[in-house]
């Protein structure tokens, strides 16, 4: 039996006995049920009180109204004191009485205006968005329903963020590398729900998920809570899903430019007893024929022309997903425990290599997702204040790459017959698995109101595995491709007072890896042996983050960390595809900075402003990053030996009576190469100092929206909105190396999008229409790989809320 099969076991044996600890443990008491407590707010007008706070008087508990000014919140049995409040409007307290029923209906609730301002209000309820943005962590926090209505997919919306940089290879479907505050790839950690996305495969990443699967993202700009267990870098990103919600369905479907067409369907159920289930399915299908420029080589004439205008012809995308989930909430032994699967199958053509000079017509790729998950919540285990957290997943599926034509083909969709057999790139049907699982157990104990402390351990695993039919004997393919992670943190809270608050943390990081080193073999040229090789990683981060509030409105926040980043691995072993392996990669490490303050104002009832302000210092080690291969096609990750940055990141937005908003960001981050003297040589480097190569520098975002109630009808809302993305001119390759007249620039970049949106019935029924890249705009991202040119898109929403 193999390393990774009795791992595997292991995790699951584990997680089952813990399981039946807890349900055993409990059987004997009585089932105290979680029950809902609803309703609805209005403003004076009749109009729904959209985003209004209600809150639970001496608890930090809240949630926020939705499009209806409908909210839901759990409660147990007993007697509480429901605060409600909305900017520009008087505080509401409501005494109500929690009883053992399905739930409970909060009579009809009118905001009013105040006859005079009050200059400081004081909030005893908080929702879950404030609670994330006053964490003495710098993170940003986007309310993913206001944009249920939009064609976006979640690496759409993370764009918009400051610091952050979204950078794809083409349309939908392409490959990403996503950019903050100057690191970039698997610098930033993924999660769902808390939970580690990195072996959720090819078709399940954010550039494929509608945003209407999430409820919040949250962006941790520099330091990483500790609870979400990670070696993650330059930050991460963790997206909250709508898993809370009881009874509800959200379906959605657009529809526009280059044959695109996307499909969301939601629905969760909780019943009586307990008995929950949620569905989550959507599909995504494009030819992404758009129009970009290109050189071009005519075939066979050979006449070489330069700058054409050309379709991508063999860039189709498609891919579906189903999660399902079943389980039960609100016990005794348990505030949640889910049984899930995730099914997924993708196929994506491969139009070019890693730069637009190599264009194939033939070559493609296609994988599936398998994926059993747990997941097991409980708070006031055994004694007050201690709270479980275990989650548990196995990715079963497979990928393939399909590489059999022999052809070399142009932009003019020419191609010339090449000798048989043979293909585009690397002749290949090399069918893989990665198998790979991840199971992470978070226990946190609160002691009192101001002293907490949390133990997080996640473990990772992987052991590649494939065969190509066209080279069963191929002994570089038998060759070990494994890893194993664990990472380990223990944090402590400790909140001095309303105003201050500061959190502390040890990390513990450790990778296994397995591989294999080519070598020249007995017979000399062309007899290659493998030498297994191990390596084992075992080093400790630390850091603390703190938080004072100035006045009501003002915040500072500071952070440091001493962090590490342990090679992926598709780092390590390619992609299969653009993505080329390199088992030699060390783990970089980083010391941290970060120094923020936030401003939140409110003026004369209806105007608020938001000011947030942002400088990091990063001095990295062993920095990973990628390369291009000398023939162009692949990239190669490699380390650079000492990297810094420094940078500074900034945010405005205002606000009127939500019938208006603006909002603008910039990013600026100066990544330099710091190695003054290359391995073995005494000569100071001829990059020393540049900038890292085909990292954006200066970029920023601008958007306003306006919005009209009772248009047509009586519930029925327009929203008009417009956004703007700026990217400044960076270098491709090292700034120091070729001439003026060589140098590759990735030019200055404006894209306009513009969209309305028009609901009704508060929201029940939506259409949105959509134009991207309005102005049709030339737009770069990887190795100056062009986005898709103009586009118009139809998204058609229907939203109902049950009881």
């Amino acid at each position: 039996m193999s390393e990774r099969v009795r791992f595997g076991k292991i995790i699951c044996k584990t997680v089952v006995y813990v399981l039946i600890f807890f349900s055993f443990f409990s059987a004997q008491a009585q089932n105290v049920e979680m029950v809902t407590v609803k309703g609805r707010i209005q403003l004076e007008d009749g109009e729904p009180a959209i985003f209004a706070s209600i809150g639970v008087k001496g608890e930090s508990k809240g949630v926020l109204t939705d499009e209806e000014g409908r909210f839901e919140l759990q409660l147990k049995q007993g007697k509480y004191t429901i605060i409600i409040q909305l900017i520009g409007y008087e505080n509401i307290e409501k005494i109500i009485e929690v009883k053992a029923a399905e739930y409970v209906e909060l009579p009809s609730v009118v905001l009013k205006a105040p006859d005079n301002h009050l200059n400081e209000v004081k909030v005893f309820g908080k929702s879950e968005i404030q609670e994330v943005q006053q964490q003495s962590y710098n993170v940003a926090t986007i309310d993913a329903k206001r944009l249920h209505n939009s064609t976006l997919d979640l690496s759409s919306a993370l764009d918009k963020v400051s610091g952050v940089r979204v950078r794809e290879s083409g349309g939908v479907g392409s490959n990403f590398n996503f950019s903050l505050n100057g690191f970039t790839g698997r610098q930033v950690k993924f999660f769902m729900d808390g939970i580690p996305m990195d072996n959720f495969g090819s078709s399940f990443q954010i550039n494929n998920i509608p945003i209407n699967l999430a409820e919040r993202i949250e962006v941790y700009k520099g330091v990483v809570p500790v609870w979400l267990g990670a070696d993650a870098l330059g930050g991460a990103v963790n997206i909250v899903t709508n898993a809370n919600r009881r009874n509800y369905l959200d379906a959605s479907y657009s529809f526009g430019s280059f044959n695109t067409h996307r499909t969301s369907i939601n629905a969760g159920y909780t019943s009586k007893s307990g008995l929950t289930a949620q569905l989550n399915l959507f599909q995504n299908y494009s030819d992404n024929n758009y129009w970009v420029y290109a050189d071009v080589a005519q075939i066979p004439s050979g006449l070489y022309l330069k700058d054409q205008r050309v379709r991508r012809f063999h860039d189709t995308y498609r891919n579906e997903t189903l999660i399902a989930n079943v389980g039960v909430r609100g016990k005794k032994y348990a505030d949640l425990l889910l049984f899930g699967v995730t099914l997924g199958q993708n196929r994506a053509d491969i139009q070019t290599g890693a730069r637009m000079v190599s264009v194939f017509g033939d070559f493609y790729r296609k994988g599936n997702t398998i994926m059993p998950s747990i997941r097991y919540s409980k708070s006031d285990l055994f004694i007050k204040g201690l709270t479980l957290n275990v989650t548990g997943n196995y990715n079963l599926g497979q990928e393939q790459n399909v590489d059999t034509v022999a052809r070399r083909y142009n932009w003019f969709q020419q191609y010339t017959n090449t000798t048989s057999p043979g293909s585009e790139r690397e002749r290949s049907l090399y069918k893989f698995r990665n198998n790979n699982a991840i199971a992470t157990a978070n226990i946190s104990y609160k002691f009192n109101n101001k002293h907490s402390i949390a133990l997080n351990n996640v473990i990772t695993s992987f052991n590649r595995k494939g065969e190509d039919e066209l080279r069963p004997d191929a002994e570089a393919l038998k060759q070990p491709k494994i890893t194993l992670k664990n990472i380990i943190g223990l944090g402590y809270k400790y909140d001095f007072n309303a105003r201050w608050s500061t959190s502390v943390f040890v990390k513990q990081f450790i990778q296994k890896n397995t591989s294999s080193l080519s070598a020249e073999g007995p017979g000399g040229w062309g007899n290659t042996i493998y030498i297994k090789q191990h390596s084992v990683f075992n080093k400790t981060g630390f850091g603390l983050a703190t938080s004072y509030f100035l006045s009501s409105t003002i915040q500072v926040k500071a952070s440091y960390e001493k962090s590490y980043r342990l090679p992926e691995n598709e780092e390590l072993f390619g992609d299969m595809i653009n993505l080329s392996g390199n088992n030699t990669l060390k783990p970089e490490s980083s010391h941290n900075l970060n120094l923020g303050a936030t401003l939140n104002r409110t003026f004369a009832a209806n105007h608020v402003l938001m000011l947030e302000g942002n400088i990091m210092y990063r001095e990295a080690y062993d920095f990973i990053r990628p390369a291009l291969v000398t023939n162009g096609t692949h990239q190669v990750m490699t380390n650079q030996r000492d990297v810094n940055n420094i940078g500074f990141n900034g945010d405005v937005r205002y606000s009127f009576k939500r019938l208006f908003h603006a909002g603008a960001n910039l990013t600026y981050q100066n990544l330099r190469n710091n190695t003054k003297y290359e391995d073995g040589s005494t000569k100071e480097s001829t990059v020393y100092r540049d900038r890292i190569p085909n990292i954006p520098y200066l970029f920023g975002h601008f958007d306003l929206g306006f919005t009209f109630n009772n248009v047509g009808a009586k519930g029925n809302r327009l929203n008009i909105g417009y956004n703007l993305l700026y990217v400044y001119e960076y270098y491709l390759r090292w700034p120091s190396q070729g001439t003026s007249t060589e140098k590759y620039t990735i030019p200055t970049q404006l894209s306009h999008d513009v969209s309305l949106v028009y609901s009704m019935a508060n929201g029940k029924y939506n259409i949105g229409l959509e134009c991207t890249n309005l102005t049709d705009s030339r737009l770069y991202d990887n190795f100056s790989l062009q986005k898709p040119s103009r586009g118009f898109y139809i998204k058609l929403r229907y939203f109902l809320t049950g009881k």
